[in-house]
């Protein structure tokens, strides 16, 4: 069978190249009707086995996801090994003082790390780098091989290359929300990256950016 012919119908023979990986679609979209996915690397289950319940999180998980947004990584050191993990829901918060969050889910195995630590940082990804991201949302590989990273100037958290942006950040608050934590990070350090590509954006449950087709 030809690559074209496993391709259904009505989709772009290169719409493969725009698709996150399959582990990760699946990781999002669940093959379980009682799993809740909103982003990369989500993984919240609905409890109970009511079917109204699971229909109503699969509601919520649609409708929110024709909010596009930003994808990002998420990274610290614990002891002397770095940690990421890709991070849809992100924001600014305040000015003054200067305060950004991510949420994690409750369920993320990085965020235990992150909070022992104290300290993150933001890497903002450019269109390129969906890789990085299906990389960096995996589960049981080595999230960092073949990453080139450096530490960052103030808390020593990897700095991704290629990234837009990075901003680095120590842990100034943490809030429980349902089965994820609102998580507010003290900016100590903002830097946009040397070039400037097109931002890497999620929409729909597919990788997209501002690039024109």
């Amino acid at each position: 069978m030809s690559e074209h012919a496993q391709i259904p119908e009505g989709m772009s023979p290169d719409a493969r190249e725009t698709w996150p990986s399959p582990e990760l679609i699946e990781s999002w979209l669940g093959d379980s009707v009682y799993d809740l996915h909103l982003g990369p690397g989500e993984d919240v289950a609905v409890p109970g086995e009511d079917p109204a319940a699971a229909a109503a999180a699969r509601r919520f998980r649609d409708v929110l996801s024709q909010f596009g947004s930003g994808v990002a990584v998420v990274t610290t050191m614990s002891g002397d090994e770095p940690v990421g993990m890709t991070c849809q829901s992100f924001s600014s918060v305040s000015l003054d003082p200067p305060l950004v969050l991510f949420v994690p889910s409750k369920t993320a195995r990085a965020w235990p790390l992150i909070q022992r630590s104290g300290r993150f940082c933001v890497n903002v990804l450019a269109a390129d780098q969906a890789a990085l991201s299906n990389q960096m949302a995996s589960r049981g590989v080595d999230k960092f091989a073949g990453v080139d990273w450096t530490p960052s100037q103030h808390t020593g958290s990897p700095v991704l290359s290629g990234t837009l942006a990075h901003i680095d950040c120590t842990v100034h608050a943490v809030h429980e929300a349902g089965d994820h934590y609102v998580v507010i990070g003290r900016a100590l350090d903002l830097q946009v990256g040397a070039q400037e590509p097109d931002p890497l954006l999620f929409f729909r449950g597919q990788y997209r950016t501002t690039a024109p087709e």
